[in-house]
């Protein structure tokens, strides 16, 4: 046995700090393709075919312990799960022994040779054992079978058969003690109920290779599976999710992206930070290409180890994966699905094995190491590595940008800032109202003079001519129940609250079928505004009592529409390419901007820093309005517009490409907004400084169609760090959640379809939950694990329709949890979850929004059809609608209690 050495990486740089390779040892015949077992305290491998070797990883002075009892080669191995006893069981073709590893070394002290219980005889080739957690049971995967032996009787309490292949990975799941998974060579995964001895479930082909490896994560309860291609496979275990597949990646794609982030992060550039190799051959594309085979799997202890010392990784509560390979280990996030270090053998001179046969991964919490057991490929060592895992993600890239990011403001504006121009008209515009009112107080009676310019003596009163169109869209004369005012008045959101679950109102909006593109409600709750197809804006109470409030102008389907601060005003933006912007009170048109303003037709628009600009986009580039409402009430110029607007400053995206959706805070002073291109990134802009702050490439497989920030409400508090937190979501790429201060995906949300359709999110007021639409039958609400630093968020919320129809639109209602959304015709898909609302058949949810009383609010196509509903809820939590009377073939908004 040769002694402990460090190894050193092929660019001389010190890397002692990263991997040792503690033990070394040359077996008489080959061991790959074997299963090895590598525990807390312990590393268990085959040793000259038929000998199986244990090593002391706390103390490597310690005699290594030889165990002898098969005639066949050893083909797996398999620590038990409890500390006292400490049991190891391996298999061969000749048989299947369980050993006590305190038993045996006492005998060996005392000079005797170790014996081990024979379990079970002449099952054939076993290539994987494992321990149920209580280790009562040990399941033996034999050929296409799997046997469960029980540990104290020594007898086979079930044999599963199913499987097309060999089985090669079997694991127990924690929370459910009777389940038991199990994927093969015929590239499947199956559920059994062990005691039962029943098959549960049994996948669809989810690869062209053979299934390798498996791990059931206990905190997201998922289920990974990796294959001989590289593909891993994620699959959620929760409640009434019927195994679905949340995600699939592709390891090598990762790795590639994974450099890619270091050379853009410029790492290489930077040799008194960089302590691993450099990856440049791989970069250059010089390297062979060779597939990356998923040979285990194991949890890694990332969240464990400091923050100081983590650098660019972020994610404290997140579980990690090792993931062991031919060509070197992965730590795997599985809350964002990405790769957070990578270490390859080969970068490292003097390693013995360069090419790994068989893998296995143990971490350790104490000192934030972990062991790695391999056995070549090629050859016949053994070799036992030393990963210290502080050292390991201080090499990550650490990139500069994005680190003094921030969406509330840490200093104040900049003379050069655009936004400097309303501080400057704020000020100048201050002294003349307070000396106008200064006039207005000191008014004496005067004696009455006329002028040339008056325009009636006041003597005699004519009667008024009516020169323009009576105003018959104004809603109850511009006056609001008392009933309505006290309703919202000094509620507080709850940060408790259940979600909604059942139908409370219908309404319909218009007389035909039209598609309502856009929802959204006032900052005070009241008021629930929503752009139609049909070229009309409507405002609702958020009760949806009353009649609406009806704006019209447009010449094409409004895409947008967007609330003031103080609720005075409706901005709203048409397919016509023109900008408009509505009084709410009056219902009329106050400022109109059309082609001439801008370089190209306004995609979208907003306002801005409480109300003192309009963001609007179009085109490649953002412009920052300043806008002037004529609030005078001259009836007899009413043709003539004196509210005005001009262009106080622009920028554009990198490389010029088309802005596809950006967002920016209009509750506070913000200077950050955040736009998404065409070509998948994502850029920060800083408006105080009036540049680009940082780029984000490949946000998204697809182009981000919308950017929704935590903005939080009024009537609710959050952790000020809370409100760097942004999601994104792009057509079949599900949901992401960023951290702005980091510019990293923290989280990735997939499972609800979105295929074909755009659908939208949006934040909840307290912060807690995240709404979000599908293409399938169900809503998700699955339980989410946040960071910690992230902690006011709690679950992810998923709305979706039943089958043909998919939510599009969603917003919350910033006073209490309630939602409202749009139901469109759509085809039929499929799909479960643990919590969900079904809407009717042959429907599509095309936009939700919290509303301000307990109810989920809907647009729907409804049908000629009579229907009642049923008297009470289905199990589960989850309401069909199919039962619903439903009105004519009309466009009906839909409340959910």
């Amino acid at each position: 046995m040769e002694e402990p050495q460090e190894i050193s990486s092929t660019n001389d740089s010190c890397v002692g700090d990263i991997v040792i390779e503690k033990y070394l040892v040359e077996s008489k015949e080959p061991a790959s393709h074997v299963q090895l077992a590598c525990g807390v305290q312990h590393c268990a491998f085959p040793l000259d075919g038929n000998q199986l070797c244990i090593w002391n990883t706390e103390d490597p002075s310690h005699q290594r312990l030889i165990l002898r009892g098969h005639q066949q080669p050893i083909t797996a191995v398999a620590f038990g799960n409890t500390a006292n006893p400490l049991l190891i069981c391996s298999a061969s073709q000749d048989c299947v022994i369980m050993w006590n590893l305190d038993e045996c070394r006492e005998k060996v002290l005392e000079g005797l040779t170790p014996r081990g219980t024979v379990m079970r005889t002449l099952l054939g080739k076993v290539l994987c054992l494992r321990f149920c957690p209580d280790d009562r049971v040990v399941a033996a995967c034999a050929g296409n079978k799997i046997l469960v032996l029980d540990v104290e009787s020594l007898s086979t309490s079930a044999e599963l058969e199913g499987h097309r292949g060999a089985v090669t990975a079997a694991e127990f799941c924690a929370w459910r003690v009777r389940v038991l998974v199990s994927v093969s060579e015929d590239r499947s995964f199956k559920v059994w109920d062990h005691r039962l001895g029943s098959l549960i479930y049994s996948s669809s082909v989810l690869t062209a290779s053979p299934l390798l490896s498996l791990f059931i994560d206990e905190d997201s309860r998922q289920l990974v599976t990796g294959s001989a291609d590289g593909q891993l496979w994620i699959v959620s275990l929760g409640e009434s999710h019927h195994y679905r597949c949340v995600t699939h990646v592709d390891l090598k794609k990762k790795t590639e992206s994974f450099s890619t982030r270091r050379v853009e992060s410029q790492l290489c550039s930077l040799p008194e930070e960089s302590q691993l190799p450099s990856t440049d051959g791989l970069e250059r594309g010089g390297e062979i290409e060779v597939e990356l085979p998923v040979l285990s799997l194991a949890p890694c202890a990332l969240s464990l180890v400091p923050s100081s010392e983590r650098g660019f990784v972020s994610s404290e509560n997140a579980s990690s994966l090792w993931i062991g390979s031919s060509a070197g280990l992965f730590v795997f996030n599985l809350a964002n699905f990405e790769l957070e270090a990578v270490l390859r053998y080969k970068d490292f001179r003097n390693l013995s094995i360069q090419v790994a046969g068989s893998c296995a991964v143990m971490g350790k919490t104490g000192n934030h190491t972990a062991f790695c057991l391999l056995t070549s490929l090629f050859g016949s060592q053994v070799a036992v590595l030393e990963i210290r895992l502080a050292g390991l993600v201080r090499s990550l890239p650490r990139p500069n940008v994005g680190k003094d990011l921030s969406v509330l403001p840490r200093s104040g504006v900049l003379p050069t800032s655009p936004l400097y121009f309303a501080l400057v008209e704020e000020k100048s515009t201050k002294p003349a109202s307070q000396k106008q009112s200064a006039m207005r107080s000191v008014v004496k009676d005067q004696p009455l003079v006329f002028h040339s310019r008056v325009r009636s003596s006041g003597y005699t009163s004519a009667p008024h001519v009516t020169m323009f169109l009576p105003k018959t869209n104004i809603k109850n004369n511009g006056k609001r129940s008392s009933k309505c005012k006290n309703n919202y008045k000094c509620k507080e959101y709850p940060s408790e609250s259940p979600l909604p679950t059942r139908l409370s109102k219908q309404l319909a909006v218009a007389g035909d079928p039209t598609a309502v593109c856009c929802l959204q409600f006032s900052d005070d709750g009241r008021r629930l505004a929503c752009g139609l197809a049909n070229h009309l804006s409507l405002v609702f109470d958020a009760d949806l009592s009353g009649k609406p409030a009806v704006f019209s102008g447009h010449d094409g389907a409004v895409s947008t529409v967007c609330w003031s601060h103080d609720g005075r005003w409706l901005l709203s933006t048409s397919q016509d390419g023109t900008l408009r912007v509505w009084s709410a009170r009056r219902t009329e048109l106050a400022l109109c901007l059309g082609e001439g303003m801008f370089p190209r037709p306004v995609q979208s628009a907003q306002f801005y820093y409480i109300d003192a600009f309009i963001l609007s986009s179009s085109g490649p580039e953002f412009q920052l309005l300043k806008y002037h409402v004529d609030t005078c009430k001259d009836d007899l110029r009413r043709y003539k517009q004196k509210s005005r607007c001009k262009a106080v400053f622009s920028l554009r995206m990198t490389d010029a490409v088309e802005m596809t959706s950006f967002s920016a805070v209009n509750d506070f002073y913000s200077y950050i907004v955040l736009t998404a291109g065409r070509n998948r990134t994502l850029e920060v802009f800083d408006l105080n400084v009036g540049r680009s702050a940082a780029l984000i490439a490949g946000a998204h497989s697809r182009p981000v169609h919308q950017i929704c920030q935590n903005k939080g409400s009024s009537f609710t508090s959050q952790q000020s760090q809370v409100y760097n937190l942004f999601a994104t979501t792009a057509v079949g790429d599900g949901m992401r959640l960023w951290d702005l201060r980091t510019l990293r995906c923290e989280r990735r949300f997939e499972g609800h379809p979105s295929r074909c359709y755009p659908c939208r999110i949006a934040f909840s007021p307290c912060g807690r939950y995240v709404a979000c639409g599908a293409e399938d039958r169900h809503t998700f609400f699955p339980p989410v694990t946040v960071d910690s630093c992230l902690s006011a968020l709690c679950p992810l919320v998923c709305l979706g329709g039943r089958r043909e129809q998919l939510p599009l639109h969603l917003c919350l209602q910033p006073i209490l949890p309630h939602l409202s959304g749009m139901l469109l015709h759509q085809k039929t898909f499929s799909g479960a979850s643990s919590f969900s609302i079904h809407f009717p058949s042959a429907y599509k949810c095309t936009c939700m929004k919290w509303a301000p009383a307990p109810f989920l609010t809907g647009w729907q196509d409804t049908r000629t059809q009579s229907r009642q509903w049923p008297s009470t809820r289905p199990p589960h939590r989850e309401m069909n609608l199919g039962n619903r009377p439903l009105l004519g073939r009309r466009r009906n908004l839909a409340c959910f209690l």
